[in-house]
């Protein structure tokens, strides 16, 4: 399978690479079989590892640091949420053929969200499961690496946000009002900002969550994005992953002021117009997904 290259620094890596780190630093493995993942995404490539393991490598140089991120707070966050989420059992080392820290997480079984989703369990699991990591104590030292930008005011990202609207007006085929997704966005940036700072996982969209054969949230993964700030970044997948009944449903679950829900609904604008700027012609699936999310801003 022929890696999609999404970035212009992006680290060579193949399958055969990836047989060798892992023959190299866990021999125990080395004998199982290696796929890798069409779902593989903007910052990691995914490798299924026989049928129990998932090798995740960074894409671009520098990327390993969310991988030692997520070694180092999974594992106590886990014991504190109900919800499934990964679970590193083993972390590569850098070499000189490939640079940056990786992991082997166990495999977890499930199928991705379809976004438009109307099913009101999932409204109520992940709204419970958002609200448990909300309420797990922070740590006494907050290092940089648990502030990324996802969880800073909106002010702080007003000009990344108008530079990728002037991007988007250059789109050809981008049938969006750009210039109602703009009044929106300066009027969310008259909202008060975060009275209290919690635990965020940052990207809650459709493609990070997994459900079962019953519809039933199975895992949330790919917590590179966490960290600790304003919340109301968790709340921007809800126009993404639910129809407008099951949206209104988390709302009411999330129990969150109109000032957090209005700061939600401006992330639920900036991220789709970063996703258009940058994936339009490399991730048409992420596309679609992000332009459903804009949309249903617009429609609200």
């Amino acid at each position: 399978m022929k890696t999609q290259t999404l970035h212009d620094n992006e680290i060579p890596v193949d399958g055969l690479l990836v047989q060798r780190l892992v023959a190299a630093q866990f021999p125990n493995w080395s004998g199982l079989p290696l796929k890798q993942l069409e779902a593989s995404g903007s910052s990691n490539l995914l490798f299924r590892l026989g049928e129990n393991y998932l090798v995740r490598l960074p894409r671009q140089p520098g990327g390993g640091r969310t991988i030692v991120k997520e070694s180092t707070w999974l594992p106590s966050l886990k014991d504190q949420l109900d919800i499934r989420i990964p679970e590193i059992v083993a972390l590569g080392e850098p070499t000189d053929q490939f640079p940056e820290t990786w992991s082997i997480q166990r495999w977890i079984p499930g199928y991705r969200v379809e976004a438009g989703n109307r099913n009101a369990e999932l409204a109520k699991t992940l709204a419970a499961s958002i609200n448990q990591l909300r309420s797990i104590p922070l740590p006494r030292d907050i290092d940089k690496s648990l502030r990324p930008y996802r969880g800073r005011s909106l002010q702080t990202q007003n000009a990344a946000f108008q530079h990728n609207l002037e991007a988007c007006r250059t789109i050809k085929g981008l049938d969006i009002d750009l210039d109602a997704v703009l009044q929106i966005w300066n009027d969310a940036l008259l909202q008060p900002e975060a009275e209290y700072q919690h635990w965020f996982h940052s990207d809650l969209v459709a493609e990070n969550l997994l459900i079962d054969d019953n519809g039933k949230l199975a895992a949330i993964l790919d917590f590179g994005g966490l960290g600790i700030g304003d919340p109301a970044i968790d709340l921007h997948g809800a126009w993404e992953i639910f129809s407008s009944d099951a949206r209104h449903q988390f709302r009411d679950l999330m129990n969150v002021s109109e000032a957090e829900w209005q700061r939600g609904k401006a992330w639920a604008l900036a991220v789709p117009l970063m996703t258009f700027s940058y994936y339009w012609h490399t991730m048409p699936g992420r596309v679609a997904d992000r332009m459903k999310m804009l949309r249903a801003v617009l429609e609200e």
